[in-house]
């Protein structure tokens, strides 16, 4: 998959091609039903298939303050994109000044002069333009001006619940993994740095990796779950984890934190990059009256999770 920065990275010689355009956040399975209708489009037509999104999220430079949690970070989401067989990615930086373009202008520039565009596949909701004034008619009239068509696929459903990165992330906040996981089709994942916290975890028997997400990441809520742990590189391999997200109230802690216990697993995993994908919510956090109610509990956890998981 060709990857491009701003959509004045296209190739000059870029031929005519099927774009999908949006946030993509989570690359869910309304999201991966709109690319891979795209996808198929472009083949059907002997097109390239080019998917459109944007850095950073438009809401926070429309609404500062109100970036919203972040389902897929983009090295991760240009990942998932490429796993659908898009033929390019075109990350397009979100600015101040790209807000305030009109419906036609993105059309013109982004649409008709940079990719060539045959056909444009978007979702039922669709919106683009300064102030979302553009919408999926003004996209077909202005498409019978440029010369492309408009195809709009259905917004992806179960059982009458719309799946969408908002209803993702308000599962993912209520701690409901399982919900998320049914309209990501996978797991929610969580990636981190490895970092040094108090050793606690190693004082009590169980040493845990403490792993320092992203300001935006979207953070299950305070809890316990059964996650699997993956690990890239020369020692790559995936363990299932124990995994505590909270302040650890039975020490009066005061600071979040994301800190898995690696099932059967014994070396060191500071300043390693890994993921956890979560696979249920085990129980909420709870204080405990001494050391020994808390080891209890602890051991509890890990074997609920060693046979959930393994």
């Amino acid at each position: 998959m060709q990857r491009w920065r701003g959509y004045e990275s296209v190739p000059g010689g870029w031929g005519r091609s099927v774009v999908t355009i949006g946030v993509f956040d989570g690359v869910h399975r309304g999201h991966q039903a709109i690319i891979g209708h795209a996808v198929k489009r472009a083949r059907d037509l002997g097109l390239q298939s080019v998917v459109v999104t944007f850095d950073p999220h438009p809401a926070e430079v429309v609404r500062p303050g109100s970036h919203p949690a972040v389902l897929t970070e983009p090295v991760r989401k240009a990942e998932l994109i490429e796993e659908l067989g898009v033929d390019a990615l075109c990350v397009v930086p979100f600015t101040p000044a790209f807000s305030q373009q009109t419906p036609n202008a993105f059309v013109h520039d982004v649409l008709v002069e940079a990719l060539h565009t045959a056909v444009v596949v978007v979702g039922d909701n669709f919106r683009f333009g300064h102030k979302a004034a553009g919408d999926v008619t003004m996209l077909e009239t202005l498409g019978r001006t440029f010369g492309f068509t408009v195809e709009d696929a259905p917004l992806v459903s179960e059982d009458g619940l719309v799946f969408s990165s908002t209803y993702i992330r308000s599962c993912v906040d209520a701690g409901d993994v399982r919900a998320a996981s049914v309209a990501l089709g996978r797991p929610h994942r969580l990636s981190g740095v490895v970092v040094r916290g108090d050793a606690r975890g190693r004082e009590l028997g169980f040493p845990t990796a403490n792993l320092m997400v992203h300001r935006y990441a979207a953070v299950p809520a305070d809890g316990i779950y059964a996650a699997w742990l993956t690990r890239t590189g020369e020692n790559a391999g995936r363990w299932a984890a124990s995994v505590s997200i909270g302040t650890n109230p039975t020490f009066s802690g005061r600071e979040r934190r994301v800190e898995a216990y690696v099932l059967d697993f014994s070396g060191d995993l500071y300043g390693e990059r890994l993921s956890l994908d979560f696979v249920a919510h085990l129980r909420e956090q709870r204080t405990y009256d001494g050391i020994e109610p808390l080891i209890a509990q602890i051991q509890a956890d890990v074997e609920q999770t060693r046979v959930m998981l393994t």
